[in-house]
């Protein structure tokens, strides 16, 4: 199904001509028409799949239908977890709504906040913001809310996870009751149910994700002791000469000693984590996407909203927590429909990240030996549908006490009985954890 089918206007059709856009993704196949009918949505899509259009396009198609205020006031609002990310969707926005009357602004932290004031004195069609700066623009009566039409939570699962929630039900909470409500998210987490049940009301529901995404990716693992990672990292970047990477680890701190280790072995590489000013972390990541920089390593908060067009890597030096996050970092790779790799560091200590992760995905991820770099502490055989251990006990611990309860009542047995069985069990506890000695 071309563009021109799916009810746009004809100069988004030429827009999209201009850049490019050749037939609409099953996102936008799927999302701009449930959007026209005028309904909430719940979309699960995956980064890279051109979900951003997937809204954009009938936002401003609606939104074009009516310009009669002189000074504008927001009428579309896009809520969204990173500043990175907010940058990207109004460049996009600004790329489709070409030749028309509408116009955008990105709003977020860390940057003086006097400049973007200055820019809202104008107005604007649609919003982009983080939630923090939004609301603190609101506080200052900067912005106004009365006639928002559109509220759009975008990659709802990270603002969650970076604890945006209460922000986001204050927000909520001040919009207008008469509004269409889009809720887009790459997984769809118990902590997304909840927030769609108080955000969205009787949704139209979408789902694009395929259910193997190794399809695309070819995602593999190799097991290593915690102290051999950055002289493991350095031997398959020198024996594989990869174009460009992008290594995830989970601290700043980490980041800074990484790029270290590799400069003392001749690799060059450099870092984004958010210790660094937004204007560097953005030159950083302009010389990056101009192949100026060719191993690129972030902390998962520095990343979020990272797009690199043509990305054939993503590392994991850290595994991620929570599981998700490990479905968005190997998003950075094989974006629309092209093939990407994913490769794991994993060690010991890493092994109940793992065994949530490979749950999550519904499979076990490839193990590959690099010799040389055999871990002396073995990293089990995953376990899928892993529950963690406090789960699994409060789970554990109602059942046999219901059971107990159920047991005493039918049959009590004398006491000297009772202690036999008793040290018969102990015994037997004692075995089962000679058998699991990671305690899970």
């Amino acid at each position: 199904m071309p563009f021109t089918q799916l009810g746009l206007n004809s100069q988004l059709v030429a827009n999209l001509k201009q850049i490019s856009y050749q037939q609409p993704t099953p996102i936008q196949s799927k999302a701009i028409p449930a959007i026209f009918k005028g309904r909430d949505l719940l979309a699960v899509a995956e980064t890279g799949t051109g979900k951003t259009a997937s809204f954009v396009l009938p936002i401003l198609n609606q939104l074009m239908k009516g310009q009669t205020q002189k000074r504008k006031r927001v009428r579309g609002l896009i809520l969204v977890p990173t500043r990175e990310l907010a940058n990207q969707v109004e460049q996009s926005i600004q790329s489709y709504a070409k030749n028309t009357s509408l116009t955008s602004l990105a709003m977020y932290g860390g940057v003086e906040s006097q400049t973007q004031k200055k820019a809202l004195i104008d107005g604007c069609d649609i919003l982009v913001a983080t939630p923090g700066r939004l609301l603190d623009m609101y506080t200052q009566r900067a912005v106004y809310f009365e006639e928002i039409e559109f509220l759009v939570l975008d990659e709802a699962d990270r603002m969650l996870d970076m604890g945006f929630i209460e922000d986001i039900n204050k927000i909520i909470d001040k919009l207008p009751l008469e509004r269409q409500n889009l809720l887009f998210s790459a997984t769809l987490s118990k902590k997304v149910k909840a927030l769609a049940k108080t955000a969205i009301q009787n949704p139209i529901e979408i789902n694009t994700t395929p259910k193997q995404k190794s399809i695309q990716i070819e995602q593999w693992l190799t097991t290593v002791d915690k102290d051999k990672k950055s002289a493991l990292l350095s031997h398959l970047i020198q024996q594989n000469q990869w174009q460009q990477a992008l290594i995830f680890i989970e601290t700043k701190q980490g980041a800074a000693k990484l790029v270290s280790q590799l400069e003392k072995r001749d690799i060059k590489a450099d870092c984004i984590h958010s210790g660094k000013s937004q204007l560097i972390r953005e030159q950083i990541l302009a010389d990056f996407k101009a192949g100026r920089i060719q191993y690129l390593i972030a902390t998962g908060v520095a990343a979020r909203g990272l797009d690199i067009q043509g990305l054939e890597l993503v590392i994991n030096y850290d595994l991620p927590f929570p599981a998700e996050n490990y479905v968005h970092r190997i998003g950075r790779t094989g974006r629309a429909g092209q093939k990407g790799q994913a490769i794991s560091l994993v060690s010991k200590d890493d092994f109940k990240n793992l065994c949530m992760i490979e749950s999550l995905v519904g499979h076990l991820i490839e193990r590959r030996v690099i010799e040389g770099f055999e871990p002396k502490k073995i990293v089990p055989i995953s376990v899928l549908n892993f529950v963690p251990k406090h789960k699994r006990n409060t789970a554990e611990s109602q059942n046999k006490a219901t059971s107990q309860k159920a047991n005493n009542h039918i049959n009590k047995k004398p006491r000297s009985e009772a202690k036999a069985n008793a040290a018969k069990e102990k015994n037997t506890k004692k075995a089962t954890d000679d058998l699991n000695p990671w305690n899970l």
